[in-house]
Parts: C-alpha cells; structure tokens; sequence
C-alpha cells in the first residue's frame, strides 16, 4: 500500500497550494460523535460544496454539514487538468436522441452558462485560482482527425454551441503545435487552478456557517442518516457527491467505474519556449485522436498535460499506487514532446493521477428522492469541473422545492443502467481502451478513419 499520501503529493495543484501556504495541509477535525443537520452533503468535492454554497445561497438559516474520508478536493476535484468548460459527456445528438431536441438544447444551454456562472462566483467571492477565459483549441493532426473535427464543429452549431473551424493558420493564432492539419476553436471553457477552487469555496461555506468535517468516512448512506467512522449523522435530506469513491459505498461497485487519468506537469518554461508554443490567453487544448488528451498553460508557466490509458482495476479498486504508473506517464511526456517539441529536455517536475466515474451509459445525473431523502449527483466522465457547479445549483433546487429550468434538465432524475459484474466489467473497460489506443495508431499510420473506434463510440456517449 505504501505510505501515507500527503496533501502536496496529491498533485501540482495541492503542492503548489501547500506551498505558498503550509497551513492548508492541516486537515479539520472529524466528525466528534453523532450529531444533526438539515442537510448532510457527502463528498466535498466539487459537487458536494458547489451544493452545500448554493443551498446556503438560497436558504442561509439552513444547517449544513459536509463530510470527507480524507480533505476537501482530495479527490478528482483536486487533481483534475483545470479546465471549466461547458464539455458533456454525452453528445448532444446522443442526448437528442435520448431526452428530444429540447431537452439537448437546454442541456447545451445550461452548459455554457455554467462557465460564466463559475466565472462570477469565484470573482464575487474573491476565489483566487487563475481562472481566466481563453476558450479550447482542438488539434487535428491527421486526416481522420481533420474529419472528427469539422463533423463535431457541425454539431456544435445545430445545438447553440459557438465553435469555429480553423486552418493551420488559424491554430497558429491560439497555439503553434507540430503537424497540424487543422483545428477547432470554442470559448467555453476557461483554465482554473483546481486545488485554489475547492480551498476557496470550503472557506466561502465556513464563513457562512457550514460545517465540514474531514476525515470522516461513511460507511452506510441511509434515509435520513450516514453512518460514519465517527458516529452517525441524522438529516432531512441526505446527499451523496462521491464520484468515483461511490464505487467503494456499500452497494455501490457497478454504479461507477472508477477510471484513472494521469497527468504531468513541466517545470516553469522560459519566455522564449512560451513566443514558439502560443497559448498567450489562458487557452486550454487537445487534440482529435480517440485516447483522450488535454493540457493547459498553467499560470507559472508551465504546462500540465494529461490523458486517459491507465489500466482499469479488477473489481472498481481504488488504491494510492494507481495514481502513478511510470509508462503512462512517460507516454504522457513522449506525447507532450510530439506535440511540442521545444519542450524536449525540460524537467517534469510533477506526476500524479486519480480516479474518474464512469457510469455504464456515460450519463452524468442528478437525483433526488422525496420520500427517502437521498440525493446524489456525478457520473461526469472527466468533465466535472463546469458539469459539478451545475449539479450543485440542479440539486439545490430540488432540496428547496424550487421550480426551475434547471430541475428539469434531462439529466435530472436519470438513472444509468449498473456496470456488468466482474469480470466482465474489466473485460469490456479493458477491451475499450485497447480499442481507442489501437484505433489512434491505425488511423496515423493509414490515414484512414479507425472502424473499430466507429464501433466502440456506441459505448462512449456518443
């Protein structure tokens, strides 16, 4: 198991964090005996305190109590690439087809204000991460990449989202890369500093009253009560933000499957790296290949780079040794270096990981039971920086009895079929990432559109 995971060794973001500041490494106290709340929020994690923030913001006299295993963000909302962004995991012809054109444009909608709405929260509350608009730029860098781009670009414009095609000389304009084609560009999204987000909101709920108890691990969410490791809570409403730990809650191992992504970081780059590679406005970026990718100029200067490959664990384990597994890692780097090769030869100074919640469907939701008083929200498939904030506000609503747009998005009251059991599930999961990895290699070396990668995106929400 090795030893202890400290705070700074989570990630760039939480090192950089304790860093300047050696007291957000000491973690509040447990949960001291049974006790009662109005509401009882597990996870506090994006989800958990963009809900308890807007809850509060709607009723203050309300008594709110957010619990964690270990410390606020030290799950994926510490550890994620930075980007807030109006990314859903379900695409919207897929949703359209799912829920009715409607119910796909007002998704769409909900979104892209989301970005905006986390933009002035964090303004408003004097939340200091680095958050800054610069939209995202998509890489094409083959031809069958070249014709995801356009046909994603297409679809973009049938459901409201603004999204523009561009030349190499257009990409060049966001980010210089090696062996562009072509590119896309967005403006909803905007880079963050993880870690700095979540140490903000939990300050902005203590000073308004709330209670967050850490180190404090539920060991049964009931109606009306989570039994923990020190004492029981009981509430009139009972929400559970977990993500990918749901998997490791009683009865929970085929609601998710916890999927790793890993990521890297360089050291500071010079300026002159920075006049070659661009990304001048807080751009994030990616690129068209199956096997996800994504980075970031981080606000020191550097650039932190991760990607989806890491195995997926027989039985949905969670463990501390998976955050680093040094081939994916150095694929990560190869991968930065054939993308940009004028960082080649500088140090990666970081190199951590974690787990994402894939539902079965690849459906995020939001639920909430009136007659049991459990609610629940995730699912986000690695987009749940902008998606949490508006699963908070979504859950809000329904806590309160507001009647809004909002409770009646079509991820709202979903229910995604469970994961097969084991070992099926790892057969399938397994059997995916070879695909996607398999198919990225054939379209560059034929130029040609992957058919396994066509087969398999059924199964990836699209």
């Amino acid at each position: 198991m090795g030893a202890p995971v400290t705070l700074a060794d989570v990630s760039l973001w939480w090192d950089q964090v304790v860093g300047e500041d050696p007291a957000a490494a000491q973690p509040r106290a447990p949960l001291d005996g049974d006790t009662t709340a109005d509401v009882v929020v597990v996870g506090a994690g994006y989800t958990g305190l963009w809900t308890a923030y807007y809850l509060l913001e709607a009723d203050p006299s309300l008594d709110v109590l957010v619990l964690d295993a270990r410390t606020a963000g030290f799950g994926a909302s510490g550890r994620n690439g930075g980007w807030c962004s109006a990314l859903f995991p379900v695409a919207p012809d897929a949703l359209a087809r799912r829920h009715g054109p409607d119910a796909a444009l007002a998704m769409r909608a909900a979104m892209r204000d989301t970005v905006v709405e986390v933009g002035g929260v964090t303004a408003a509350e004097q939340i200091d991460c680095d958050f800054r608009f610069g939209g995202t730029v998509t890489l094409a860098r083959t031809p069958p990449q070249v014709l995801r781009v356009a046909a994603e670009v297409e679809e973009a414009a049938r459901w409201g989202d603004e999204a523009h095609l561009l030349d190499p000389e257009g990409v060049a304009a966001h980010v210089r890369a090696d062996g562009v084609l072509a590119g896309a560009w967005t403006p909803d999204c905007a880079r963050v500093q993880p870690a700095r987000l979540v140490q903000g909101l939990a300050r902005v709920l203590e000073q308004r009253g709330a209670r967050i108890a850490e180190g404090t691990r539920a060991l049964r969410v009931s109606p009306r009560a989570v039994v923990t490791d020190h004492g029981t809570v009981r509430a009139r409403w009972v929400l559970r933000a977990t993500e990918a730990w749901s998997a490791s809650l009683p009865g929970g191992r085929r609601t998710v499957a916890p999927v790793y992504s890993l990521m890297i970081a360089t050291e500071p780059l010079p300026p002159d790296v920075w006049s070659q590679i661009g990304l001048a406005d807080g751009q994030t970026f990616t690129d068209a290949r199956h096997l996800v990718v994504y980075g970031q100029r981080t606000a020191d200067d550097r650039i932190a780079f991760g990607g989806r490959g890491a195995p997926y664990h027989l039985g949905s384990r969670l463990d501390a040794s998976y955050d680093h597994v040094a081939r994916v890692h150095e694929h990560l780097h190869r991968t930065l270096v054939d993308l940009f090769p004028q960082v080649d030869g500088y140090d990666v100074t970081h190199a951590w990981g974690g787990p994402l919640g894939v539902p079965r469907d690849w459906h995020p939701s939001v639920v909430l039971d009136p007659d049991t008083g459990i609610g629940a929200a995730g699912g986000y498939v690695g987009d749940g920086v902008g998606a949490a904030n508006l699963a908070g506000r979504t859950l809000a609503d329904l806590v309160t009895g507001a009647d809004t747009p909002l409770t009646r998005l079509p991820w709202v009251g979903h229910r995604s079929p469970p994961w097969e059991p084991e070992p099926l599930r790892w057969a399938g999961i397994t059997a995916a990432r070879w695909a996607t990895t398999w198919s990225d290699r054939v379209e560059a070396r034929t130029g040609r559109p992957s058919r396994v990668a066509d087969a398999v995106a059924p199964l990836l929400g699209r």
